[in-house]
């Protein structure tokens, strides 16, 4: 991903080299991804059906929960919007007035891209000048091996040199300890002025040369291992992941053309590998098509993302287990941001510190996002009665207390999740609101009535206009649709 980004936009300003080695395995489990994928995609000037089929790809509306709640609950974080806003005033606030007066009306009628995603429907919405938005935002499911590989060939079309290899030493300036090159177990050395760490948990150069520490997070988000395996693809082909609690953590289920991805994320403390992966196991929609791989990992992040002339991406930078899909955007923000806050021939501290600054932002407001899921269950387990019990983050606390009061939610500085995601979630697993804004008393018990109608009419009407999801990829983008490389880019 950054070697294809920065070829697209720095060009022939710089010599992009990238050292990796097929010897080393990948995590490759990150297949699902939110609405803001599409940006970056868009930003190389990637065709979407094709890349959906290169990358034997479906398309995604939300993330289902099952039983978080308990074991007969689920509810849907759907992506887009629910409602709209009337006035000074959120929909959700006339919603919560019709609930406690003598109207019922269910939150997610009002959400077209929920609708969608329980009829199993998708299609791309063209915005109509005139007429009401559609409310709808998507994002994808992919093969993340494939992803790679397809963003490898547009990298080194652009320009991008590869080496394969394996980093033997990390060499660095005796006085400013700035790494000057890398030196390989083939003995070559590779000189360079900026280095980007993608050696995933090692942090090889953020941390093996230049000691950025870490932030260890486990103590609000304890599970620590994950088993993951695919299995056959089943019918229908769903539009949305899917998050079912477990004894002590959570399996997901994310379906592609060409097959299923499964994993058990869990808790080591309350639970044993081999029961985690037999839990796993006995939950697939098909034939499991490998064995079980066993991951480890500590969720938390780098004290400093950048140090010096370094800026590590992904597991380098840290790890969020993958609950609400958001590893693959936080290696695409950190792009986004190194690109807005680029070196030139100084590396200038102000801008190391700003780098940093809004990396720890974005991750803690996605880190108390996770930690909500854990909070608030409804669960007997005692796994689930220690997250529920454990103390959470003041930033997470204040939300929730702002919530409960009178169902306000309160955005800071474009945080990544949205005031439709918070809200999904805290009403999905059960935290109810004691008031509302007082500007929804405005409207007649009939006017409001009227407008919860509308909404839900609207919802109905945009996702009846979708297709089955399934017929959708099979008319657009079915991976059988691409013969040739050269089809894949359109830059």
């Amino acid at each position: 991903m950054a070697a294809a980004a920065l070829s697209r936009f720095l060009g022939k300003q710089a010599n992009i080299t990238l050292i990796e080695s097929d010897a080393i395995g990948t995590v490759g489990v990150g297949e699902a991804t939110i609405p803001q994928i599409r940006l970056f995609n868009h930003g190389l000037g990637i065709d979407e059906n094709a890349f959906v089929a290169a990358t034997q790809g479906s398309f995604k509306l939300g993330i289902q929960f099952d039983g978080w709640n308990g074991d007969d609950q689920h509810y849907i974080h759907a992506f887009g919007n629910i409602g709209r806003q009337l006035g000074l005033v959120g929909y959700h606030h006339y919603w919560l007035r019709a609930l406690k007066g003598s109207q019922n009306n269910d939150l997610w009628s009002a959400s077209p891209c929920a609708v969608a995603a329980n009829e199993n429907r998708f299609a791309r919405v063209e915005e109509r000048p005139g007429q009401l938005p559609s409310g709808v935002a998507y994002a994808y499911h992919f093969d993340a091996g494939l992803y790679a590989k397809f963003l490898r060939q547009y990298a080194e079309t652009n320009g991008v040199k590869r080496i394969e290899g394996t980093i033997a030493e990390v060499a660095q300036h005796p006085e400013s300890g700035v790494i000057q090159s890398l030196h390989l177990e083939s003995g070559q050395a590779i000189a360079g002025d900026f280095f980007i760490d993608c050696s995933g948990f090692r942090g090889l150069l953020i941390e093996g040369a230049l000691n950025a520490g870490y932030d260890d997070w486990r103590h609000w988000l304890p599970c620590d291992r994950a088993v993951a395996v695919p299995c056959e693809a089943s019918q229908p082909l769903t539009p949305y992941t899917k998050a079912s609690a477990r004894k002590a953590g959570w399996q997901w289920r994310i379906p592609l053309q060409h097959r299923t991805g499964n994993g058990h994320v869990y808790s080591s403390a309350h639970i044993s590998d081999d029961e985690a992966a037999s839990i796993l196991l006995d939950n697939l929609d098909g034939a499991a098509l490998d064995d079980p791989r066993q991951l480890q990992f500590t969720t938390g992040k780098r004290k400093r993302a950048w140090v010096k002339n370094c800026v590590a991406l992904g597991l380098s930078a840290g790890f969020m287990e993958p609950l609400e899909s958001t590893s693959i955007h936080l290696i695409q923000s950190a792009i986004a941001r190194l690109l807005q806050l680029l070196p030139g021939a100084h590396i200038a501290e102000a801008d190391i510190a700003e780098y940093n600054c809004q990396t720890d932002f974005e991750w803690e407001r996605i880190r108390d996002f996770l930690i909500l899921h854990y909070h608030a269950n409804g669960r007997n387990e005692p796994f689930w009665q220690a997250v529920r019990d454990a103390e959470i983050p003041d930033s997470l606390a204040h939300k929730i207390a702002l919530f409960e009061a009178n169902g306000r939610i309160v955005r800071e500085h474009e945080e990544l999740f949205t005031e439709a995601g918070w809200l999904q979630v805290l009403i999905g697993q059960g935290i109810m609101p004691d008031g509302y804004h007082p500007l929804a008393d405005q409207l007649s018990e009939k006017d409001l009535s009227e407008f919860l109608k509308l909404a839900g009419q609207h919802a109905t009407a945009v996702a009846s206009r979708m297709p089955d999801h399934g017929d959708y990829i099979a008319q657009h983008c079915a991976a059988a649709q691409i013969s040739s490389p050269t089809n894949r880019i359109l830059a």
